[in-house]
Parts: C-alpha cells; sequence; structure tokens
C-alpha cells in the first residue's frame, strides 16, 4: 500500500501538536517505537491537560517520550500565537532539531497542514524548520511526512505516500487504545462515524519535502476562525486568532529560520 516510497531504517520521531493525535498511528507507533513530541498539553477551554493519556499510550506501544512533552497550557501556545512571539517558536524548532541529531534521527513524523487548527499548522511548520537545521548539523539527509487529522485517512491528495497496513490483531489494539482514552472519546466516535473502522486499518504517512511544501493560501476564512468566533462570543476566549495576521507570519517566520538558521528573538513580533 504505497506509491514508490519505503519509509527509512533507523530511529524515528514524531512530533505533534496535541495529545491524542498519536491515536491515528498506533500501528506505526509499535512498529517503529519512535521518540515523541507532544508541543502542548492538549487542555483547550477546559484546562484539563490529556497528557496522561497519551503516556500510557505510547508507553504500551513501547514508544518513548521527547524532551517536549506538553511543554505547553492549549491557552499559553494560543497565547503565543495571538502575540506572533515566532521567538518561541523558532527556539522550540532548535530544541526539537538538537534532539534529533542526538537521537540520530532518520525520519520525522508530524501533524498535517489542513487549515483545521492553527496549533495542527504551526505544529507541521515547527517540524519543517527542525528537520532542515538538524538536515544541516548532521550533515544528512532526513525524511520528513505528515498525516492527516481531519481528512480521509487514506487519502494522499495525489503526494508520494506509504501505507502501513494493520493486520486485525494491531486494528483490535488501536481501537482498543482509542477507545480507553477517555478524553479522547467524543473526536474517536465522530472519526469512526465518519469514516468506518475499516478507514483506520490503513496508516498513511505522505512524503514531505525539505523545508515543507509550498504554502497556497487562498481568500477564504479557514475553519480555526470561524471555530474562534464562537469561543470568544461564549466568553471562552477574548481574540480570534486569524490566518493571515497571526498563523501565516508565524510560519513564513520558521521558513526562513529552518532555512538560514536566523532567529526573530523572543519577544519580536514577525
Amino acid at each position: 500500500m504505497s506509491t514508490g516510497l519505503t519509509l527509512p531504517t533507523g530511529p524515528s520521531a514524531l512530533i505533534v501538536a496535541h495529545p491524542g493525535h498519536e491515536l491515528r498511528l498506533h500501528g506505526w507507533l509499535e512498529q517503529v517505537r519512535p521518540l515523541v513530541f507532544v508541543l502542548t498539553d492538549g487542555s483547550g477551554s477546559t484546562r484539563e491537560s490529556r497528557l496522561t493519556g497519551t503516556e500510557r499510550v505510547i508507553t504500551a506501544a513501547g514508544a518513548r517520550r521527547g524532551p517536549v512533552f506538553g511543554r505547553f497550557a492549549d491557552r499559553q501556545w494560543y497565547d503565543a500565537i495571538l502575540r506572533r512571539d515566532c521567538g518561541l517558536f523558532t527556539t522550540l524548532a532548535d530544541e526539537i532539531a538538537s534532539a534529533l541529531v542526538r537521537e540520530k534521527v532518520v525520519a520525522v513524523v508530524a501533524d498535517a497542514e489542513e487549515g483545521y487548527n492553527s496549533g495542527h499548522d504551526l505544529c507541521r511548520a515547527i517540524a519543517d524548520s527542525a528537520v532542515l537545521l538538524a538536515s544541516r548539523v548532521s550533515r544528512r539527509d532526513i525524511s520528513s511526512f505528515d498525516f492527516l487529522l481531519v481528512g480521509h485517512p487514506e487519502s494522499t491528495d495525489g503526494l508520494p505516500s506509504v501505507g502501513l497496513r494493520l493486520d486485525e490483531a494491531a486494528l483490535h489494539r488501536k481501537l482498543s487504545a482509542a477507545r480507553e482514552y477517555s478524553e479522547m472519546s467524543l473526536e474517536v466516535d465522530s472519526a469512526l462515524r465518519r469514516f468506518g473502522l475499516e478507514a483506520f486499518r490503513i496508516e498513511r504517512l505522505r512524503q514531505v519535502p525539505p523545508g515543507g511544501r509550498s504554502r497556497q493560501f487562498d481568500e477564504g476564512i479557514f475553519f480555526y476562525e470561524r471555530f474562534g468566533e464562537t469561543q470568544v462570543a461564549a466568553g471562552l476566549y477574548t481574540e480570534v486568532i486569524r490566518a493571515r495576521e497571526h498563523v501565516i507570519p508565524l510560519v513564513e517566520a520558521l521558513q526562513r529560520h529552518g532555512r538560514a538558521q536566523t532567529t526573530c528573538g523572543r519577544s519580536s513580533s514577525c
């Protein structure tokens, strides 16, 4: 189930914005046992961390915690986006890059950019920057892949990809892990209703070119902007994160940082 690609053999890393994303790649997690980076605690507007559930999943799969594991509460993360604190994000890319070099990582898998959640999109940009930095320091190529969290699990969008097909036992373990992750129950039930169980038998990793894809932002409203408007109206947040005002400048700063190894400085706005 691939499009002419194979995964490199050797140490790998998974970089996700929120706890729970690893469930989408549970079979790969068991087979590869990557170093796992989780950027936030997944607390959202509830302020209740999901890290315990993710730690249980990765430990059972034989994977390892990375040095960045729930570093930021979601509110801290989104506040940094609103401030356009590119120094925070480029420093995070540097720290992850150092770990990739130290662990001799040959392949990185991270959230796809889907325009659904600003944290997911920034996670992708941080991963892209870290891969460039680590490749330059180590003087070796590091393969980079993404995986969909909102789109159909098997979708490639025409991109080169590798598909891992789970047998019945692996699929059962994946579903059990998802069912036991109580904080993710609504998301799990929604995904199963939307796509059906068989869609999650294939774990699709799509190849990302060095530095990330050439991002083409349309003129529409991103989902996270519409959702943010409802959250502000409900009094849960005070300001809406906007793609062009907040996220795109950070993505572009991370791209420049990865290519030129320059930083904006912790207190600067991009």
